[in-house]
């Protein structure tokens, strides 16, 4: 089944659904689905127990952090040059909220296919992160998505244990983040390596 018609069947079983399909313009062509946030549990039902396709399977999960970023765009405007009304072409730039994103990768073992790739996004960076949790669809995605709520900071809302699994609790920030910026102390890091202390002493030698 291709992913145009995976499409097509989601919206024809979920009234309502936004599906929309993401383009890999790569040599593997795995394109994917942006789900919305609403449906997602009833799509993430249907694609596993739908008999044709039987995505049993939650293989990876990974979170992706996209910043702001400036989007040109050429467009044609009419303006006065020497009196004449002319068309010319000016270059609009317009900034694109950034967001947080998780990308699911299905397979039917069943079947004996996929991957049927998800994607989830956040509303924004900041105080909008917060997700539907897939764990109580595909049991495999609950250490996965534990890892990107701490490393990234998305909130899986329904996670039946959600909680740091690679950083220690009461650590600040979040690691995998491309603004994250390392803290000057590091004294607090319980297993320090050479390079870590050599910062520290480093740091220390400042004060």
């Amino acid at each position: 089944m291709t992913i145009e018609q995976v499409q097509s069947e989601i919206q024809s079983a979920i009234p309502g659904a936004k599906v929309e399909i993401i383009l890999n313009p790569s040599p593997s062509a795995q394109h994917s689905l942006l789900l919305d946030h609403e449906h997602v549990l009833a799509v993430a039902t249907y694609l596993r127990d739908v008999s044709e396709l039987r995505l049993d399977y939650c293989s990876n999960v990974t979170g992706i952090d996209w910043l702001p970023r400036e989007k040109s765009e050429k467009v044609k405007v009419k303006n006065l040059v020497e009196g004449v009304e002319q068309e010319v072409e000016e270059v609009h730039k317009t900034v694109v909220p950034g967001y947080l994103e998780v990308v699911y990768h299905l397979f039917s073992v069943e079947k004996k296919h996929g991957p049927v790739i998800l994607r989830l996004r956040t509303e924004d960076r900041a105080a909008k992160v917060h997700l539907p949790s897939l764990t109580p669809i595909w049991r495999a995605a609950e250490f996965q998505e534990r890892e990107i709520f701490d490393l990234y900071g998305v909130i899986f809302d329904g996670h039946p244990d959600l909680r740091r699994i690679l950083m220690w609790e009461g650590f600040v920030d979040h690691p995998m983040r491309r603004d994250y910026v390392e803290p000057d102390d590091y004294e607090y890091e319980p297993t320090p390596h050479d390079h870590v202390l050599q910062r520290s002493r480093e740091e220390s030698g400042r004060h």
